[in-house]
């Protein structure tokens, strides 16, 4: 974000600590609030029955924790767990909604840094881990063809 919308942004930011293996919201969790982690890991992480919690990606120092707060129904579609004691600048989403509201070109200079530094990043990256998993198989991919036709 240019400077004057990241100081924008951080006139609604309040530090927070958060021990390690905190659980700092789960998935179908109202999603109320956010934060910029600025010291530590959290783990994303997605229930799988029989499994429990699976990590689907790491989130680090300078990165956002969480969009879902962005887009009705507001409503995480991952969890989140602390892997060390993280440091954090925490919004109140409601109140971030609000504003960028107020401030049309400060709101869209922060949804234009999520779509695409976060959202965007993330969709790439599990774009890779797929293509890691799936997309150099030919063993898989000639049996499949094999049994079909």
């Amino acid at each position: 974000m240019p400077p004057v919308h990241r100081g924008w942004l951080l006139g609604f930011a309040h530090e927070v600590t958060l021990p390690a293996e905190t659980r700092i919201f789960g998935e179908d969790d109202v999603a109320d609030r956010f934060w910029v982690v600025r010291s530590g890991l959290v783990a994303l992480d997605v229930h799988i029955p029989g499994r429990g919690p699976v990590v689907v990606e790491t989130v680090a120092d300078g990165e956002l924790l969480g969009w879902s707060w962005l887009f009705e129904p507001y409503r995480w579609h991952l969890g989140a767990r602390t892997r060390s004691a993280v440091e954090a600048w925490e919004f109140d989403a409601a109140r971030v909604r609000a504003a960028m509201e107020d401030s049309p070109a400060a709101g869209l200079a922060l949804f234009r840094t999520i779509a695409d530094q976060v959202i965007g990043e993330r969709l790439r990256s599990a774009r890779t881990r797929l293509l890691d998993l799936y997309g150099n198989d030919r063993s898989r991919e000639s049996g499949v063809r094999g049994a079909v036709g």
